[in-house]
């Protein structure tokens, strides 16, 4: 079988094409390398460096026909969306629109989507569950609930099923360890290197940290499974800034104290995910605890800070 991931050379899709060609699929890579890196390709993977906003697509899907189409390339800082949300609509309303219309033209059995947790907004509730109220506060979060809707028309169509999965914030290796990273890698380098991490807020602003292998696992069954939907992927807990600061701090060796600085716009103050719809349809939790995938986490970024 034949899956085409566009981002595989990123974060998140390296790791999804690293578990694919493990258990034997042909995998087809797109990505622009605009933050994704070529050492991530792996090599039994098919690449083209190509923008999915472009008609280059067009001649790849005619070219390597894929059954299934695992989607997470995407422009994630909500910083930049909030500062050129045009920017944000080209690259992850226009290009995944374009996208899906190459999906529906060849014939892909099933699009898994990456969404985030940024479409719900200011929760009303926590844990939030798949029925939560959508109120986007970045222009990031209101792009990435733009596709679902895509999704779903060609849903009702019936030419193609979909998985959109909705993301907490993801850590682990190879998350990059540049401005646009998460706090998990930005956080780690900092205090591997002796500088003083910042915390935007009081420290008491919360995130559901996810283990990278938990995501792929999810992919896998949405891509093999039968079900189609929306389902959030976390863990349901909230920790705070302060907290992941400590744990970070024990993990590296930091001796050091934080900077603070006041809350970004288009940053959600607390949140966590309820992931139980996952579970009973999915079959699938995640398995990392916290600490033990912060202290692998760490020892990756070690080995890559002494190369």
């Amino acid at each position: 079988m034949k899956a085409l991931v566009t981002g595989g050379a990123g974060f998140i899709g390296s790791h999804v094409v690293d578990a694919l060609i493990r258990r034997g699929y042909q995998v087809v890579v797109v990505d622009n390398l605009s933050t994704g890196r070529l050492e991530n390709i792996n090599p039994a993977a098919t690449f083209y460096h190509a923008d999915i906003y472009n008609s280059e697509l067009e001649r790849i899907f005619e070219k390597e026909r894929p059954e299934l189409v695992n989607h997470q390339a995407a422009q994630t800082v909500i910083e930049k969306s909030n500062e050129d949300p045009a920017f944000d609509a080209k690259q992850n309303i226009l290009g995944s629109l374009n996208l899906i219309l190459q999906c529906l033209r060849f014939g892909v059995r099933k699009i898994v989507y990456a969404s985030s947790v940024g479409v719900y907004g200011e929760p009303k509730y926590r844990p939030v569950d798949e029925g939560h109220p959508v109120n986007p506060i970045s222009y990031y979060g209101i792009s990435k609930h733009t596709v679902e809707h895509y999704l779903h028309l060609a849903c009702l169509q019936r030419i193609v099923s979909y998985v959109v999965l909705r993301y907490s914030n993801v850590y682990g290796p190879r998350q990059s360890l540049e401005g646009e990273a998460g706090v998990v890698a930005i956080f780690t380098r900092q205090m591997l290197q002796g500088e003083r991490p910042t915390i935007f807020g009081k420290g008491d602003k919360t995130r559901d940290y996810i283990h990278v292998s938990d995501v792929v696992t999810a992919n896998l069954l949405a891509m093999e499974r039968n079900e189609s939907g929306i389902y959030n992927i976390g863990t349901g807990v909230e920790t705070s800034d302060r907290e992941m600061f400590n744990l970070l701090a024990e993990l590296t060796g930091y001796q050091g104290s934080p900077y603070y600085a006041p809350v970004r716009k288009g940053e959600i103050y607390r949140i966590c995910l309820d992931y139980s719809k996952a579970q009973k349809e999915l079959v699938w939790q995640p398995r990392f605890v916290l600490r033990e995938g912060l202290r692998e986490t760490v020892n990756y970024y070690r080995s890559v800070l002494r190369k």
